[in-house]
């Protein structure tokens, strides 16, 4: 299977210090960022504390990306051509409108995989053909930005912005990418991260961004798999294959009926445990 994302923690590339802690943190992937987290002064030192980042080897298993900046900023060039040189695992685009920006963006990052940030109406029309574009590799939710153009709250539960989510996750499952869920700003509130990840992972996403290291913990461990699910999904995967040496037209294991689509459900439980444990051997 594709990496594991269930942690991916933005690192603002101009701190030089917190780039140091990332190479400890259990974070499954890094977005080391030029945009938000950086002031205008400090943009072209982070670009280059970003390039050096990516190029150390220092991070071990950890996908490393680059958030640039806007094409419609001062630095957005410049950061692509930048950062795809350096040659990080891709290069996260916030604010894409549709295709038209991608392959403005694609023309500078060549082969360079996408991340695209799904966080204005405009990309919520386009969210289908922005999934389908050939560089793009995963779908980045940018909650905060969204929330800002429609005006909405910003609630527990996320009523607002359920809509949305789903409508990119649908566009990410039809084009079979991964998706992964919006920050949770308040770093103080535990309990409330930790209920939104699992909303998260229980809508479908594959991981969430995380603002904070002490984030990255509960996600990870919200989007693993249980030793109950394991034992389950073996379980599962064992029975079907006995009834089809059998012949038998009906499986069930614990009174259910088992179909196809359980048995791809337990393979795929199965294969990102495995994933999992191999970050970690």
């Amino acid at each position: 299977m594709s990496a594991v994302l269930r942690s991916v923690l933005y690192m603002p590339s101009s701190n030089e210090r917190a780039l140091e802690k990332a190479k400890t943190i259990p974070a499954d992937a890094i977005i080391f960022d030029l945009e938000d987290a950086v002031a205008p002064d400090a943009k072209e030192a982070a670009r280059g504390n970003a390039v050096a980042a990516v190029q150390s080897g220092e991070y071990g298993r950890r996908v490393l990306t680059i958030r640039c900046n806007g094409l419609d900023t001062p630095w957005g060039a410049e950061d692509l051509k930048a950062a795809a040189a350096a040659g990080p695992a891709a290069v996260v685009v916030p604010k894409v409108s549709g295709t038209d920006h991608l392959r403005e963006v694609a023309a500078i990052v060549g082969e360079t995989p996408i991340w695209a940030m799904v966080e204005t109406p405009a990309a919520m029309f386009s969210v289908r053909d922005i999934a389908a574009f050939p560089n793009v590799q995963v779908l980045v939710m940018g909650t905060n930005d969204l929330a800002k153009e429609l005006r909405a709250a910003l609630v527990p539960g996320r009523a607002p912005l359920l809509p949305h989510l789903a409508t990119a996750l649908l566009a990410a499952r039809e084009v079979g990418i991964p998706i992964l869920d919006g920050v949770y700003n308040d770093v103080k509130d535990a309990e409330g991260f930790e209920a939104e990840a699992l909303q998260g992972m229980q809508m479908g996403f594959d991981g969430k961004t995380l603002v904070h290291p002490t984030q990255v913990e509960p996600a990870n461990r919200v989007w693993a798999p249980s030793d109950g699910d394991v034992e389950h999904a073996r379980t599962v995967i064992a029975a079907f294959e006995e009834a089809e040496r059998e012949g038998k037209g009906v499986v069930t294991v614990d009174g259910r009926m088992i179909e196809n689509l359980h048995v791809a459900n337990a393979q795929r439980t199965l294969a990102v445990a495995e994933a999992i444990a191999a970050l970690s051997s």
